[in-house]
């Protein structure tokens, strides 16, 4: 297990923060916040921006949940997959579509619209611009609905900057939690 190279705050001391700062209680509980709530204004506008796509946005659920382990998986970010792993089974998405992602272009289960959105996240981690060929795949398969396509694009930058955040602070898992489910297989494996 790693150590934070900036301490996260003892629980307590999360928790009072997190209240000072309108994030949720919960969160405080999470290595990544106990972190980001050494900056209690940070803590709140990262909370914000991550809550509006998690439980008011209009992106499904799981092709959402599919970008954010596209993402892990990309970056070699161990909390974020493991993490996502865990809402996303909750979410109903099954192991197999999770280990999917890991080489998403030869799993035949996933269809146009996953592999559009995954298109997509393979271009901005790599490119920073989302393709105009992969653009237009999404534009088809989410039929044009500007709201979704801009909230695609914010999810996978969002959780893209969460990587850097988790693995530039070396923010470490939660205690007792084991990385890189379901098999401890990582991207370096």
């Amino acid at each position: 297990m790693t150590t934070a190279r900036v301490p996260g705050l003892p629980l307590g001391e999360a928790k009072a923060a997190a209240d000072e700062a309108a994030v949720p209680d919960y969160m405080a509980e999470l290595s990544i916040f106990q972190v980001l709530l050494n900056h209690p204004q940070l803590a709140r506008a990262v909370n914000d921006l991550l809550a509006t796509m998690l439980w008011h946005g209009s992106l499904d659920a799981r092709l959402r949940e599919l970008v954010i382990m596209r993402v892990g998986w990309l970056t070699a970010c161990e909390y974020e997959w493991t993490q996502h792993w865990r809402v996303a089974t909750r979410l109903g998405v099954t192991t197999d579509d999770l280990l999917g992602v890991r080489d998403w272009q030869g799993y035949d289960a996933f269809g146009p619209t996953e592999r559009a959105v995954l298109a997509a996240t393979d271009d901005v981690v790599r490119d920073g611009t989302v393709s105009a060929e992969s653009w237009a795949a999404c534009e088809r398969e989410l039929r044009g609905d500007k709201t979704t396509l801009v909230e695609l694009v914010a999810a996978i930058s969002a959780w893209l900057m969460v990587s850097s955040i988790l693995k530039s602070l070396d923010v470490p898992l939660e205690e007792g939690v084991g990385g890189w489910p379901p098999d401890g297989r990582s991207p370096a494996s």
